[in-house]
Formats: structure tokens, sequence, C-alpha cells
């Protein structure tokens, strides 16, 4: 490639819940201030942003990047470019911009995600002749003929195929608050967060305890084992990183993330969970690194017994040996999980992680995401 890309800056909203903290924000008044902010931490550098690449799932279309863009104060110069892939579209934003970086055509690109789903428009197929319009919940992950269940009922059959208990399922949740509010309470999120809306916090994080989650009923499958305490919740923020090449990341003397390698994968969509660790995989191989030399790891956390059955095949243990380095300051099960964001959330926090905290040159760190459908998506990242 012709300019390694580097992520050079990286900012995020605090996350809310859905109809509750931002409940009256558009998708692009959530990601036009992060943009923003982004753009000013590399203003120093003197290059024009030349696009804006976001990840978004169930906007309001007319191309979200571009409204957020012009929102932003970007200028009319800058064109922006939306991004589909479900739960994993922040992280593919990332990548696709790393690439247009690494082909050598674009210097500086603002890269992220946003999601609104207290905004989200209603969605209906339009009618026949004298026929009424047909509303429907979501567009389908996969066409007739494969299977296509909601993600809950998946990460449900995601349990139970690789052996996932609701005890180690609910003492996950209740670890992923614990250290969500602990970063919250030592200041670790305060330097990522782009105030929006009055808020400076992530509305969701707070005390669990194992008593009352052990209560609460299965939320999918009867009988079940995935439950409202141990899902993420619907989610409304947005998130985006500042890419450039390293050659002018090296001029600048900027600390950054390298974008060592990424990949995007397919698996059954009956157990599209199961994404992340063919990708993993597949990242690790083409950057010839071993999970062992990872430092840090960010998975997005949409259920507990999906981060459970990956991390499990990957040979983690973030209930106990690697508890620090699995998301080390909590997830989406805490923060909450804002679909086309979310991606980009976890970059975000890499770079709290890693580069803000000082850590040394050469320390890899991996973001990781499941996408409803059958796909994985993850990215490799080195501290220059």
């Amino acid at each position: 490639m012709r300019g390694q890309p580097v992520v050079v800056a990286a900012r995020r909203t605090p996350i809310g819940t859905a109809a509750h903290a931002f409940r009256s924000l558009t998708v692009d008044r959530l990601a036009a201030p992060v943009i923003a902010a982004v753009a000013r931490d590399v203003a120093h550098l003197g290059l024009p942003v030349e696009d804006v690449v976001l990840g978004n799932c169930t906007g309001p279309g007319g191309n979200v990047a571009r409204v957020s863009a012009l929102a932003a104060g970007m200028g009319h110069d800058v064109p922006g470019v939306t991004v589909d892939r479900q739960c994993g579209s922040g992280l593919a934003a990332i990548l696709l911009a790393g690439q247009a970086i690494g082909a050598g055509e674009m210097d500086l690109v603002i890269a992220g995600g946003a999601e609104s789903a207290s905004t989200a428009p209603l969605r209906a197929h339009r009618g026949l002749a004298g026929e009424a319009a047909v509303p429907y919940e979501r567009a389908p992950f996969a066409p007739a003929g494969h299977p296509d269940p909601d993600m809950g009922p998946a990460a449900e059959a995601l349990a139970a195929a690789r052996g996932v208990s609701r005890e180690r399922q609910d003492a996950y949740a209740c670890q992923s608050h614990a250290k969500a509010l602990a970063a919250r309470e030592a200041g670790r999120f305060e330097r990522e967060i782009v105030a929006v809306g009055g808020r400076v916090a992530d509305q969701r994080p707070r005390a669990l305890r194992m008593e009352s989650l052990s209560r609460l009923p299965a939320a999918f499958v009867p009988g079940g084992t995935v439950t409202a305490g141990n899902s993420s919740p619907v989610s409304d923020g947005a998130a985006a990183v500042a890419l450039v090449p390293e050659r002018l990341r090296a001029a600048a003397g900027l600390p950054g993330l390298r974008l060592r390698a990424g990949a995007v994968v397919g698996c059954d969509p009956g157990l599209p969970g199961w994404g992340p660790v063919l990708a993993v995989r597949r990242v690790l191989r083409r950057a010839g690194a071993d999970l062992e030399q990872v430092a840090a790891v960010e998975i997005v956390e949409a259920f507990a017994a999906q981060v459970l059955a990956v991390t499990d095949a990957l040979g983690l243990d973030p209930l106990g040996a690697d508890r620090d380095r699995v998301c080390a300051d909590g997830g989406a099960l805490a923060l909450g999980h804002p679909w086309g964001a979310t991606g980009a959330v976890v970059v975000t926090r890499l770079f709290g992680r890693l580069v803000r905290s000082g850590a040394p040159a050469g320390t890899l760190g991996l973001a990781t995401a499941a996408v409803g459908g059958g796909l994985g998506v993850a990215a490799l990242f080195e501290v220059v």
C-alpha cells in the first residue's frame, strides 16, 4: 500500500438508550458534533477533509454521511458515503477509509458511524393498487430459503451450540457494568466524549447484582438463557475517527493507531454471532500476529452469550485471566449498542485505552463485531 493508514483522533457521543436521552435528535444531529470535534482535533495538520464515511443501519436514507458532513460544517466539497454492514457498519466504514488512505487516493478521511434508533423512520412495503401499505419491523438479513433469525434468538442459538451458561452470561453482564462505572468514575471516558444535547456521560451503566439478574426471565426463547439483563439495549449514539497516511502522521509527530490489517467475512446466517471468530483469525493471519501478542481487545458486546462464545473459541477468558484485556472499561452491554456506530465506538475505545494512556509503540489492539445475516468484521491496530 502507498501509505499505511493511521487513526490519529477518535471521539464519540455519550450513548443514550433509545427513546430516552437523545429521543429527539436525528442521526445527523448525533453525528455532526463528533465529526466536527474530530476535524478540530486534526486541524493543525493543515489538511482538507477529503471524505466522510459513516456506518448507519436504520436511518432516513439520503446519504447520512453527506448530510452529517454538511451539518458539521465540512463544506460543499466534502462528499460523504454511507455504509451498511448492520452492527459492523462503523468498523467497516473505518476499514473502507483505510483502504482509500492506503491506496494513496486521500490524505485525510473521517470515518465512523451513527445511529438514532429513536428517530428511525417507520417502514412499510408499498401496497399494490388499492391495497394498504404493509409495515415491517426490520429489513431481511438473508433471502428466502436461508435462516434469518432476529439477533436475540440467534444469540440464544449460539449459547446453546457453544454451551454458554446463563450464570456466565449474567456474570459477564454484571462485570461490564462494573467496569464502565469504574472507568467513568476514573475519568477515562472524558477525553473521548463530545457533549451532545447537554449530556456528557453515557446514560446506561449502573450497579448490577447477580441476584437481580438471575431472577429475570428469558427474553427471546422460553426457558432460554438470554435475558434483558445480559443483552445490550437499543441505543442512540455516534463515533468517528480521523485517518491519515503514516508518512503524514510521522511528519507531524502524532501518536496514533496504525491499521495493520482488516477483515470482513461471512458465516452461517443462522449463527451470526460466530462471525468475529472467523474475522479475527483471518486478520491475525494477514498481519502475521498471534492473539497472545494483542494487549487490548474490544468486541461489540451485543449479547453476553455471543461475547463468551467468541472468546471461548479464541482462547480468551474475559471473566478470569483476560478480564483487563477484553473490554477493560466495559462495552455495549453497559454503555449501549447504537447499531451503525458501535463498531466505531470500539475503535474509539481502543484509541483511549492505548494512545491516550501512552501505551508504548508496537502495542497491538483488536476490534471486532458480529453482524446480522452472518458476517464478522475485525481490525488489528498497532500503536505508533
